[in-house]
C-alpha cells in the first residue's frame, strides 16, 4: 500500500473510533500496512504482504493466531471501501477453518494410552 493512501486510510479507521495505525514497511518490503489493535490484545495488519488484495494478518505476541481471508474483489477497492471493510471484519475467525465437506465422516484417532505415571496415580486411589 502507498504511503499516501495508508495514511488516509488510517486516519479514517480513526474517525471511526478503530485503533489504526501506519505501519511502516519491514526489512524486504517496499509497501505501509495498516495495523489495528483488536481489544483482546490482538493485532491485524492489512497490506503487509504486498498483494492487491485486501487481507489481514492477526498476531498476537508475535504469533500468527488468526487471519482475514483476502477479500473477494478488493483490488479494486475504494478507499472508503477499503475502510468499511477494515472496519467491519470478522478478527475472531480462527486459522484454517474450512467448511464441512460433503464426504465421508472419519472419526478421531483413540486417545493415547495412559502413561506410566497415570497408572500408578490411579492404583492409589
Amino acid at each position: 500500500m502507498q504511503e499516501s493512501r495508508a495514511r488516509r486510510v488510517v486516519a479514517s479507521l480513526r474517525e471511526r473510533q478503530v485503533f489504526a495505525h501506519l505501519k511502516l514497511p519491514s526489512a524486504g518490503r517496499s509497501g505501509y500496512a495498516v495495523r489495528v489493535v483488536l481489544p483482546d490484545g490482538r493485532e491485524a495488519t492489512w497490506g503487509d504482504d504486498g498483494s492487491a488484495a485486501l487481507k489481514a494478518q492477526v498476531m498476537r505476541d508475535g504469533v500468527l493466531v488468526g487471519f482475514v481471508d483476502s477479500i473477494p474483489g478488493s483490488e479494486d477497492f475504494t478507499e472508503a471501501q477499503t475502510v468499511d471493510a477494515i472496519a467491519a471484519a470478522d478478527y475472531d475467525r480462527p486459522i484454517g477453518r474450512s467448511r464441512p465437506s460433503a464426504g465421508p465422516h472419519r472419526p478421531l484417532p483413540p486417545p493415547p494410552p495412559p502413561s506410566l505415571a497415570q497408572r500408578l496415580r490411579g492404583l492409589r486411589s
